[in-house]
């Protein structure tokens, strides 16, 4: 006895925090008698994707005497027309997509306001916070008040860090990254609890 299959495919694309990921479902129909109570399901799979422009990589660059900073090439389809630019933890500058600006905002929103340290943190981030539109060379225009509050001078650095970017003074980017080499073992061990 023969027995063929008529085999329907069905494809579904679901977002995810790395990018997307595909279902794919094969159904397999018995003897091509196109009855749905003698369907099964042969083949049930997840392929993972990845955004393809992550924020990744460490690039030199300068500010020049209009304060104008270009943002790596590579980033820019990603980061849109517009960013926004506000103070870092480290004193450093944080830049951030409108969409994910929106998600960190939102986290900020959702602190308790009878906490004595996120009303701090809040005000710190928020009150800094600026738009910034790119120009035509993929510039943005460094406020004088968060150019002060990370030092930066001429020569620069930004450190694409998955879903933002961090622009340090090239000295003091230099200090933070020799001093926490050394101490990555143990930081590590720290993280152990958080999934890394």
């Amino acid at each position: 006895m023969k027995i063929y299959f008529h085999c329907y495919e069905i494809h579904i694309l679901l977002p995810s925090d790395a990018g997307y990921m595909l279902c794919i479902l094969r159904i397999f129909d018995p003897n091509l008698e196109k009855r749905p109570e003698n369907y099964f399901l042969m083949v049930h799979f997840v392929i993972q994707g990845f955004n393809k422009f992550m924020l990744i990589g460490q690039y030199q660059h300068t500010i020049d005497t209009k304060k104008r900073l270009a943002l790596p090439v590579k980033f820019r389809g990603e980061l849109g027309g517009k960013v926004i630019i506000t103070k870092g933890i480290e004193h450093c500058l944080v830049v951030y997509t409108e969409k994910e600006w929106e998600v960190f905002s939102q986290k900020l929103a959702n602190l308790p306001i009878s906490h004595i340290e996120a009303r701090s943190f809040s005000r710190n981030i928020l009150a800094a916070a600026m738009e910034i539109v790119l120009d035509k060379l993929g510039r943005i225009l460094i406020p004088d008040y968060l150019k002060e509050y990370a030092g930066l001078k001429k020569n620069v650095v930004i450190c694409g860090l998955s879903n933002r970017l961090e622009v340090w003074d090239e000295e003091k980017w230099e200090s933070y990254r020799k001093s926490a080499e050394k101490g990555v073992e143990e930081i590590v061990s720290k993280l152990g609890p958080l999934g890394i």
